[in-house]
């Protein structure tokens, strides 16, 4: 029987150190993309995919994160006074129900899959959800949607995988693949940030999964190794040497890394573009943006 996927985790302890000094006062998690903030498309995105409960692993100076998904009753008064009704709305809707939300920290920073290790009591023995809010995707289905489909008809685990140039292979966990027909990908086995010439192919994880609980009898055990740091690609290894089927997606959608400069102001730009009320001027201004405004 194949168990639903109904929390997911969030690591959202990092420093963000290529956004200073910007992230410097403020967690990277709130940049907005156009104006919304990381966090709130994989809260968003998470919903859509049928999660019902939020686990957000923080850091210090994290309380921006807490604040975002609360009420802020000065504001709200003050916005209905105005009249000033889709603001209302817009800083409500977003707000998941009271007790679906929990917070625990990561003390220091040792990986990715210490962070999913530090939300294991609060995960429990279910199946659960990991989304790397780095990585956002403009699709028609939510991308999480598409990964927790693909696990409701085959179980075990499920990574959405996205080809990147071999050159970058350092930079990812890597999937082998026993089988591929296209769209779902059989994984044999993977390797964290292998050297192009080490890759066994260059299919890369890129931050959203659906992980069996048994990932934390693997973390527990705390071993280091790329970079000093417990990492989750390791674990997830160790489930496929132990018979947990393991299956990758090839997700429909425009993926963006925005924990790059670049890839932030791309995500912004085409995220824009998919606004009425913003498309027409700005792509005006992309067709020759060192025009003077007249």
């Amino acid at each position: 029987m194949i168990r639903p996927v109904k929390k997911a985790v969030f690591p959202v302890a990092g420093l963000g150190t290529r956004f200073l000094p910007a992230s410097k006062a403020v967690p990277k998690e709130m940049l907005p993309i156009v104006d919304k903030p990381l966090i709130q498309y994989a809260v968003e995105e998470a919903a859509a995919a049928g999660i019902e409960e939020f686990i957000f692993v923080t850091g210090r100076d994290k309380g921006a994160i807490e604040d975002h998904f609360d009420h802020s009753y000065e504001l709200e008064a003050e916005l209905a006074a105005r009249g000033k009704t889709a603001e209302l709305e817009a800083v409500k809707n977003f707000i998941p129900p009271a007790g679906t939300l929990s917070f625990t920290r990561q003390q220091e920073p040792l990986g990715l899959g210490h962070a999913v290790w530090c939300a294991r009591h609060l995960v429990g023995g279910e199946p659960f959800a990991v989304f790397l809010v780095d990585e956002l995707v403009l699709s028609r289905t939510p991308c999480m949607k598409q990964v927790v489909d693909l696990y409701n008809e085959r179980g075990g685990c499920v990574y959405a995988l996205a080809e990147i140039p071999i050159e970058q292979s350092n930079r990812y966990g890597i999937v082998d693949a026993a089988a591929d027909d296209g769209r779902v990908i059989d994984i044999k086995g993977m390797v964290e940030k292998p050297a192009p010439s080490e890759a066994p192919s260059n299919l890369c994880i890129i931050g959203r999964y659906v992980l069996q609980p048994e990932v934390f009898d693997y973390l527990e055990r705390m071993e280091r190794t790329v970079g000093g740091e417990i990492q989750l690609t390791d674990s997830l290894a160790k489930l496929i040497d132990d018979g947990i089927p393991c299956h990758g997606l090839r997700f429909e959608g425009r993926r963006f890394d925005c924990g790059a400069k670049l890839g932030f102001l791309k995500a912004n730009i085409a995220f824009a573009l998919e606004r009425g009320e913003l498309s027409a001027e700005l792509s005006e201004f992309l067709k020759n943006p060192s025009a003077t405004d007249k």
